[in-house]
């Protein structure tokens, strides 16, 4: 209990607290968004690194079970069909966590926010950005771009989603497939985080504390989304990219 205590008061438990649930609510309707809002909200009152450190294992918890949401078989099939954007994204990953105590925070949320506020509101604006079908040079060069962003931010979220959109991915493929690559990502992670000393054992009680307000959240929001259509989950996801990455943009300019 001393532990807690010594890392944040009680008020601030549960401002975090509602954080992750917020959080989770959000990855439950579209399916991404979790670190952006877990880190964007923990880090206005604590350090940006613990801030790293705690959005690690609900980031990983929560996509596992939205992976499996459809069962072991079916996020086996949407592993190996994105195969090539999970062993890019993830290899580079590993590398790029051992730049975050380099790169200044306001860098990293830049990097993320600008293009991907541009692409939401070309998007809702009637721009229609697709791709007839997969190809390996594409999904290569988008998967290393998120796993570079995904390293030292914690966020890989936004990319992946553009990707699976240009795609014109249907709503429950969607989901699951952005379980399978981001709780990859998340276990890579967590691996990158253990060797880089972001993740040890004076940061993993908020860690830890944080999973099950997040999971909470999630299954509310899937609850929601049970009762979105197509078309209206694609509009959802691209607002709520517009509205993150904008948030993004606030930060970067704030520093």
């Amino acid at each position: 209990m001393d532990m807690f205590v010594t890392l944040l008061p009680i008020s601030l438990w549960v401002i975090a607290f509602i954080i992750a649930a917020l959080a989770g609510f959000v990855k439950g309707v579209v399916g991404f968004a979790m670190p952006m809002v877990l880190i964007s909200g923990l880090s206005s009152f604590m350090d940006p690194e613990l801030a790293l450190a705690g959005l690690i294992l609900p980031t990983l918890v929560t996509n596992l079970t939205q992976a499996l949401r459809q069962g072991p078989g079916a996020a086996w099939a949407s592993a190996r069909r994105f195969w090539i954007y999970l062993v890019v994204g993830g290899t580079v990953l590993m590398v790029s966590a051992q730049l975050v105590r380099v790169l200044p925070l306001s860098v990293m949320v830049g990097l993320i926010g600008f293009p991907v506020t541009g692409l939401a509101v070309l998007q809702l604006t009637g721009f229609q950005f697709r791709l007839a079908r997969q190809r390996a040079d594409v999904e290569a060069g988008i998967g290393a771009f998120t796993g570079f962003l995904g390293g030292i931010s914690g966020i890989w979220g936004p990319s992946t989603v553009l990707y699976l959109t240009a795609l014109d991915t249907e709503k429950s493929e969607q989901m699951r497939a952005q379980g399978v690559i981001y709780g990859l990502g998340a276990l890579a992670l967590a691996g990158a985080h253990l060797g880089s000393g972001v993740l040890r054992a004076e940061t993993l009680p908020l860690s830890l504390a944080l999973v099950p307000p997040a999971l909470a959240g999630q299954w509310l929001g899937g609850q929601v989304l049970d009762r979105v259509d197509q078309a209206l989950f694609r509009k959802t996801t691209l607002v709520v990219l517009f509205v993150v990455g904008l948030n993004l943009i606030r930060r970067a300019l704030t520093g």
